[in-house]
């Protein structure tokens, strides 16, 4: 069965993520990851936006644009599972899907009006520089907020996070967003080298770091 729904892209998300390794697994998650979402002239009348201000949070559909294209796979092995076990992708999050469409919570900073664009700054991103956006929806609390719900495969312990140390230098501010965005620890959780060094871009900076059980050790900033 077909139908002839044409999704639109109605502008794009600016993150300090080039790549995709070293962004947050789920929106919401790091305050420090920043983004501007900056709306196409064609969609930035400000009607379109109006009252979108009063609230705190917003619902960001986009595309997962590294994916484009490639195969989809039913079943996938999600990190929280360590990455040995296979899931169905429709239980996961996995980028690997038939139409790679994302859903994301952010928060909404502010909102700035220019005679061609519309740009919304957000918070909370985990979204690869670049990305498309397809759609903004407020987030109402009394609605999408479900207390009752169940975790299924996730778990309680994707909500710990590890302590960061640096044995480089760097600048406070930076220090700050790589602390909060590195608390999640990115490295894949089926390698259990303690020696074996990663790396990510972030910012303009190459971040190479060490993890092990309870501590990331920032070793290089580039």
């Amino acid at each position: 069965m077909s139908n002839n729904l044409l999704l639109v892209q109605i502008g794009h998300i600016e993150t300090l993520f080039p790549e995709k390794f070293g962004v947050p697994r789920q929106s919401g998650l790091c305050s420090e990851a920043k983004g501007t979402i900056i709306i196409d002239r064609e969609y930035s009348d400000p009607n379109a936006f109006r009252y979108l201000d009063t609230f705190s949070h917003i619902w960001v559909l986009w595309g997962f644009s590294e994916f484009y294209g490639k195969e989809w796979s039913p079943t996938v092995r999600p990190p929280k599972m360590g990455g040995n076990e296979r899931a169905g992708v429709f239980a996961t999050r996995s980028p690997v899907r038939p139409n790679p469409i994302a859903l994301s919570c952010v928060k909404l900073e502010s909102i700035e009006y220019t005679k061609t664009n519309t740009f919304l700054y957000v918070s909370g991103t985990d979204m690869v520089n670049g990305s498309p956006v397809y759609d903004i929806k407020p987030y109402v609390p009394y609605s999408d907020m479900i207390a009752s719900a169940e975790p299924g495969i996730s778990s309680d312990s994707e909500k710990c996070k590890k302590s960061v140390r640096f044995s480089c230098d760097a600048p406070r501010d930076l220090q700050k967003s790589l602390a909060d965005i590195l608390s999640q620890d990115p490295h894949p959780s089926y390698i259990k080298d303690k020696s074996r060094v990663y790396k990510m871009s972030y910012s303009g900076f190459t971040v190479s770091f060490s993890a092990d059980e309870k501590e990331i050790n920032v070793l290089e900033i580039e």
